[in-house]
Formats: C-alpha cells, structure tokens, sequence
C-alpha cells in the first residue's frame, strides 16, 4: 500500500496532519513543505512537531513515537562529573550569546552524519525567534563569565508556554554540553516548568536521565503546557548566574 506524505501549504496557522499518521519508518515522519516563520514554527512546537532536514532536501517535520524528555528535576550527572564541579570556575547563563551557541551546535561533528542539519536556514529561523523571545540560549562560561570568559558549552531550544524544547547542544571542553543542560533544568525546575524535550532518544541521553514516553502521552501534557500564560521574552537576567559547583 502506498502512502503520500501530506505536504504543508501556505498558511503557517493551519493545522499540522494528525501525529497518528506519521510514519513508523522513519519513525515520526509526519509531513513536509512549508517554510521556518516564526508562526510556523510555534505552531510546530505547539503540536509537539518539530522540523529536521538536511541541505539539500524539503523542510522535513517529525513527530515520533516514543517521545524522549527529561523530567526537570531528573536530569543525573556522572559522580566524576560531579566531584570535579568542586574545582571548576564556570558559570551558567541564558540568552548572552545565542548565535555563537547555534553556531557551535552546528559545527559538531555527529556520528552517522555527513554536515549538520543545523543549516544556515535554519540557523536564521532561529535567531528570528530569540530575537522575538520564543528561543533560548544556555552558555557555559569559564571564569569571567559572559564579560571576558571562555564559553565552554551551551545549548538551545525554544519555550512556548511553560514548555522547553531542547534542540542541540555542544561542548567546548568536557562535560559543557552536561552541564548546561543540568543548568537549565534546574532553573525550570525553580520556575514549575517540568518538562524539557529532547525529541530522539540516545544514549547519551538515557545516561543523563531522559526518559521515553509514548508520543500521546507526551502530546497531551505538552497541549497543557504550552497553553499556560508565560510572556516571551529574554531570560539573561531571569536565569541569572548559577555556579557549576551547585549542581553537584
């Protein structure tokens, strides 16, 4: 039996296929088209849909099923990570230096992958939407903070609601990419947002805590999430500076 995968068309505000017909393999394959606005995409992320492709193919949108998140309050790190926090002079702080933290994103180099898909198109679409207040950065600083300090790891997503959606993240040394992502987890945990997406499921992942969930279950808390009143917005003086050596 064939199947035509749905193509998205010109409205940004128009419903995305039911996540029930994505496909199994590849697993979440839901529709492809459209464009990266800024409606597109927080229409996306409110439909738990996110968009991944590489250069060269058609805007790809994905909803798969498990669904891999960390529960904020259970992000683990390694007791060697955590010993070593003791000695290092790195502080942690959002949205100080979003471009460079994509920009990092997408230099890593990803086993199984030729190039990023973290493309200079999609590095455009979002910096529109931190610079409308919907993406986020979270930096790693050596000693001297964003004011003169090394930045050591990061990552990004974007927030709809009280909802994160991790979209990648980079070490500059080892263990930045760890530590914030247990950053940030402990600032939401502080602000009663319980969930971060971490959308596919790894090891690495499953070694710092995340979880699969099956996708529906998933969907509805994210529907609930997403729908409460949180303004959008910068958050370098929200976060603040949060030692590395307390998240031991």
């Amino acid at each position: 039996m064939s199947y035509h995968l749905p193509r998205l068309g010109e409205d940004p505000l128009a419903p995305f296929p039911d996540a029930g017909t994505a496909l199994r393999r590849p697993d979440g394959l839901l529709a492809f088209g459209g464009d990266l606005s800024p409606p597109r995409l927080l229409n996306a992320y409110a439909n738990g849909v996110f968009p991944w492709f590489s250069a060269g193919q058609p805007i790809l949108w994905w909803s798969p099923d498990p669904r891999t998140v960390f529960r904020t309050d259970g992000v683990r790190l390694s007791s060697r990570l955590r010993r070593g926090l003791r000695r290092v002079p790195w502080t942690v702080h959002a949205d100080t230096a979003f471009e460079a933290v994509i920009r990092a994103c997408a230099a890593v180099p990803r086993r199984g992958q030729d190039g990023t898909w973290i493309t200079e198109e999609m590095q455009a679409a979002y910096v529109e939407l931190h610079r409308r207040g919907h993406a986020h950065s979270i930096e790693v600083y050596g000693e001297g903070g964003p004011d003169g300090g090394r930045l050591v790891g990061g990552l990004y997503g974007v927030a709809l609601g009280r909802m994160f959606f991790g979209e990648s993240m980079f070490s500059g040394e080892s263990g930045g990419s760890k530590l914030a992502l247990a950053g940030v987890a402990r600032r939401l945990a502080q602000w009663g947002w319980p969930l971060i997406d971490a959308q596919v499921a790894s090891a690495h992942l499953s070694s710092l805590g995340a979880q699969d969930w099956p996708r529906a279950a998933f969907l509805a808390r994210v529907r609930a999430l997403t729908a409460a009143a949180e303004p959008p917005g910068r958050w370098t003086a929200r976060f603040g500076a949060l030692a590395v050596r307390d998240l031991g």
